[in-house]
This record gives C-alpha cells, sequence and structure tokens, in this order.
C-alpha cells in the first residue's frame, strides 16, 4: 500500500521534470519577446541590434508554441492530479508542478 502510494507521487514529479526539457524552448521565446519589446520599452534590456522584422513575427511564433505546451503541461498535471495524488492539496501542487518544469530551464542558465 505504502509502495503504491511513493510510485503514485514519483510519476508527477519525473514528468513534470521531463517536461522542464521541451520547456526550455517557450520559457526562452516568452523572454525572448519580452527582452526586445516591453522591458527595452522600460529601459530594463537592451533590443537586439539584429532585431528589426518588428515584434509581430515573433508573436506569430510565439503564442502557437507556448499556447501548444502550456496545453499539454495542464492536461497532464491536471489528470495526474486527479488519478494519482486526488489528495493532496492544489496549492502545493501546482507550485511545485510549475517549479519542476521550470527546473532545467534555471539550472541551464545557471551552468549554461
Amino acid at each position: 500500500m505504502e509502495r503504491t502510494r511513493l510510485w503514485k507521487s514519483f510519476v508527477p514529479v519525473v514528468v513534470n521534470l521531463l517536461l522542464g526539457i521541451p520547456a526550455v524552448v517557450p520559457v526562452f521565446l516568452i523572454w525572448y519577446v519580452l527582452s526586445n519589446g516591453p522591458l527595452a520599452e522600460l529601459g530594463w534590456t537592451q533590443r537586439e541590434p539584429t532585431e528589426n522584422d518588428g515584434m509581430l513575427l515573433w508573436l506569430v511564433i510565439v503564442v502557437p508554441v507556448v499556447a501548444g505546451f502550456g496545453g499539454l503541461w495542464t492536461l497532464l498535471n491536471l489528470w495526474m492530479r486527479r488519478r494519482l495524488i486526488a489528495a493532496a492539496s492544489p496549492y502545493p501542487y501546482w507550485s511545485v508542478s510549475v517549479a519542476l518544469t521550470l527546473a532545467p530551464f534555471l539550472l541551464g542558465v545557471a551552468f549554461g
């Protein structure tokens, strides 16, 4: 009984860490658009000097990638939360899921 419960709580951790690997692409795209758009307008970042195509092209690329990954991530986590960890409180589950998904990107930034 205890072994089954441990396995069921281990699966979302592994799945979210593995989802963090392809999540590097949408997170980078979001950062790129923000750093060349609104954050550059506020003076918090500098624009990429060779970026002269405008932001519409980037939004055409970024929106489908982020929406596709976000939809997949949400559906998988909703399913895992309902099927595997029904007794867990929702706030820690979603916070830990987001942190685990962002972990590969943050490790890549820190050590890359």
